[in-house]
């Protein structure tokens, strides 16, 4: 049987041989064959899948949504507008967390002007505010 070895697959998609194994766990990827030596073989639409998973990673997509994405792909009764939800999701996801981001990094700001950076660690307010007993009370909280 032709195919290609998980290392090749793996070097091709620009991924290590462990992060194709860990796909294949997933349920991402699976592949063509296993040779007479036990080796995974794999055809080149597997370095496009992977190629894409890469992608989809970059932007920020989860595992379980780059799932969603792929059965789309493979779905014949999926239009683009399933594909566009997909990313209309993912980008109200990316402006939530970019809130929280600010709140944290403004919480963070109050924390740094409440210390002047001199002297001991045992009256540090930003220390004693990570404790609950200085600053961070009196600022907003975040999600945990």
């Amino acid at each position: 049987m032709d195919g290609l070895t998980i290392g090749k697959v793996a070097k091709a998609a620009g991924l290590g041989i462990e992060t194709v194994r860990f796909y294949e766990r997933e349920g991402l990827i699976k592949p063509l064959a296993r040779s007479a030596s036990n080796y995974r073989l794999y055809t080149d639409e597997g370095i496009v899948r992977l190629r894409f998973i890469k992608r989809a990673k970059a932007l920020g997509f989860t595992l379980r949504e780059i799932k969603e994405l792929l059965f789309l792909r493979a779905d014949p009764d999926a239009t683009k507008g399933d594909v566009k939800t997909q990313i209309e999701e993912k980008i109200l996801d990316i402006n939530a967390r970019i809130k929280d981001l600010q709140k944290i990094q403004q919480t963070l700001k109050t924390l740094d002007s409440c210390c002047d950076g001199h002297g001991s660690t045992a009256d540090c307010p930003i220390l004693a505010a990570l404790e609950g007993t200085g600053e961070l009370d009196k600022a907003p909280r975040q999600k945990t």
